[in-house]
């Protein structure tokens, strides 16, 4: 046979085998009924096994979020029949102008593709809707979890789900409309670990909407992964009684342990009941958080930029006598004419300057430092010497963003040359212009993050690792240990030992500043600062560690519009650095008068008037 005759043999055998499924197919789906009322017996459902989301767990291992099941109440609109509207509204506890607004558009959106009707009905109430689905073709529940809080504590650190938006829709393949994702806190910024891997399931239904059994045999299901658990290293008892503490104050309290880096408690206050975000009644409970005048959702630990105050004079202290501008024994006069400050007795050296907090003296001890080195041009020396203490400040974590394991952290801010030369002119500022930085004020800001850190390079002497929540990821006898980075800021430790010796001073001898930090039988080490709000009443500012030898824990307490560190910062972080340590507390009387002081009802006091008016 030749070429031209095998392939008219082909083309006929191609068109035969067209003709037969042909004909087939006409028999199946016109002439003969049974496929078709097969058909309509019988369909396939694809249903989404979503996986339970990581647990979050205290350093205890208690647990700071589980998940608690709901269902979605899902429609194929292909499949609904005719049926009663308001009978089915009732059902679900939803108008039923709702419920037809909501199959038109699911229709709209695909008459084929599963939509969710009505999400997050807890477990609870949809057992009362599930015995009746079987009237309402069409409609089926997928279970998912939802985020619970048996504490009810530490919501800004822990942070809040929402439904996924289109644009990450659009840019990660992972997320489909109505998933839901970490916004804030550490669910957002271990979002990855924490999801887990969804699974899908395939079954067949009758026309009762009824489960027949798996298709196939399941042999294109997939299984769900649950995600990882984080173990952090926070302390739920003392979160809480931080969060009891700041009730009716606005401010923020972070406490770390100073060798490993792990943060046991970040208080922002006013804060919230986590549990207001979960569920059908977040988005209502979102708004009105937003528009809370307190600002609820602000997350003051990490976010808000204070100036330092008198913090900063334990920092300028080191500086300057690693610089060698001054020594051990340097002592100044407390002449109020060059700043303001309090009586005290005379600041004869260093220890005396930080237990007294002397502005003058400090005020001094920055000129030094600005004004040192072979250039006699001011102008030019204050350039160059200021940008030399701008480094320094960056190796204590100042005016960068600090590493820690949670999103949306700001740096506050240290001013360098470039920046006084941007609003002044290239030489035309000098120590006398910029003084205000020697004593924490002027363009100097920190967060409260910050803080607490810089206590921890005093109890280390010289050195730290950057502060972090999660210890372990996954299994604990699994899993993996995250590896956090140590920094050395560069300073000899002997000056350590002087610093330290008079912030014990500022909180254990006569004449100290937060002699209300004092815990029987143990060495507290702190300072007290009181930052300058142009807007009312001062912020108080404390940072401390205890014990001296040996510190637990280091910690930074922000009180704003209270007045002077010792009243109310020092007060907070002692009782909660004793509980820490002790597990108790000896003095129930400052324990009192600091859960029942109430600071937000009597701000408006101290409002300052507007400049105008004060200058007349």
């Amino acid at each position: 046979m030749n070429f031209e005759e095998r392939k008219y043999v082909l083309i006929a055998a191609v068109v035969f085998i067209s003709v037969v499924f042909i004909l087939r197919l006409f028999w199946i789906q016109v002439v003969d009924d049974h496929w078709k009322a097969e058909a309509a017996n019988i369909s396939e459902r694809k249903i989404i096994k979503f996986p339970a989301r990581g647990l979050i767990i205290d350093r205890h291992g208690d647990l700071l979020v589980a998940n608690t099941p709901v269902y979605d109440l899902m429609v194929v609109p292909r499949e609904v029949k005719p049926f009663d509207t308001l009978a089915f509204a009732q059902l679900i506890q939803v108008p039923v102008e709702e419920v037809r607004e909501r199959i038109r558009a699911a229709r709209s959106y695909s008459s084929y593709k599963p939509t969710v009707l009505e999400k997050q009905i807890p477990s609870e109430q949809f057992a009362s809707i599930a015995v009746h689905l079987h009237k309402y073709a069409g409609f089926y529940g997928q279970s998912r979890t939802l985020r619970t809080y048996p504490e009810r504590i530490a919501a800004h650190l822990l942070g809040y789900l929402s439904e996924v938006n289109a644009r990450t829709v659009e840019q990660d393949p992972y997320y489909r409309p109505g998933d839901v994702i970490g916004v804030s806190g550490l669910e957002r910024q271990y979002e990855e670990l924490l999801r887990g891997k969804r699974g899908v399931e395939y079954v067949v239904v009758d026309v009762h909407n009824k489960v027949q059994g798996p298709y196939k045999g399941g042999q294109f299901d997939t299984l769900a992964y649950a995600g990882s658990d984080l173990y952090t290293s926070i302390d739920a008892r003392m979160q809480a009684y931080g969060e009891q503490l700041m009730k009716g104050k606005k401010g923020s309290i972070v406490a770390i342990e100073p060798a490993t880096g792990e943060v046991l408690c970040l208080v922002t206050s006013p804060s919230y009941d986590p549990e207001l975000l979960v569920g059908r009644v977040r988005n209502t409970n979102y708004v009105a958080l937003q528009r809370d005048s307190l600002n609820p959702l602000f997350d003051r630990a990490l976010q808000a930029q204070y100036p330092p105050g008198s913090i900063f004079k334990i920092v300028q202290s080191l500086i300057a006598l690693e610089q060698g501008v001054i020594t051990p024994n340097t002592g100044f006069p407390c002449n109020k004419a060059l700043v303001g400050c309090h009586n005290h007795p005379y600041a004869s050296d260093v220890e005396r300057a930080i237990q007294y907090s002397c502005n003058p003296y400090f005020h001094q001890v920055f000129k030094r430092i600005l004004e040192q080195g072979e250039e006699r041009n001011r102008f030019k020396a204050a350039a160059i010497n200021l940008d030399r203490w701008k480094e320094y400040m960056h190796r204590f974590g100042l005016g960068e963003r600090p590493r820690i394991d949670l999103p949306e952290v700001k740096g506050g801010s240290i001013p360098g040359a470039s920046y006084y030369n941007k609003i002044y002119g290239e030489g035309s500022w000098a120590f006398s212009t910029i003084y205000s930085l020697s004593i924490g004020q002027g363009e100097v800001l920190v967060v409260p993050t910050q803080m607490a850190n810089l206590a921890a390079i005093f109890a280390n002497k010289g050195w730290y690792v950057d502060p972090h929540l999660v210890k372990h990821i996954g299994p604990i006898d699994g899993g993996s240990t995250p590896a956090y980075e140590r920094h050395d800021v560069g300073i000899d430790a002997h000056w350590f030992d002087l610093v330290q010796e008079a912030m014990r001073r500022v909180v254990n001898e006569p004449g100290g500043t937060a002699r209300q930090a004092r815990i029987p039988g143990i060495d507290v080490c702190g300072k007290t600062g009181t930052a300058e709000n142009p807007h009312g009443k001062d912020h108080a500012v404390f940072i401390a560690f205890a014990p001296m030898q040996e510190p637990k824990i280091a910690m930074a307490v922000y009180v704003e519009n209270s007045g002077f560190g010792g009243t109310w910062a020092a007060p907070i972080a002692s009782l909660l650095m004793e509980q820490y340590l002790t597990d108790s507390i000896s003095r129930p009387d400052v324990e009192q008068r600091m859960l029942e002081a109430d600071l937000i009802a009597v701000e408006h006091l101290y409002k300052k008037p507007p400049k105008k008016a004060r200058r007349r």
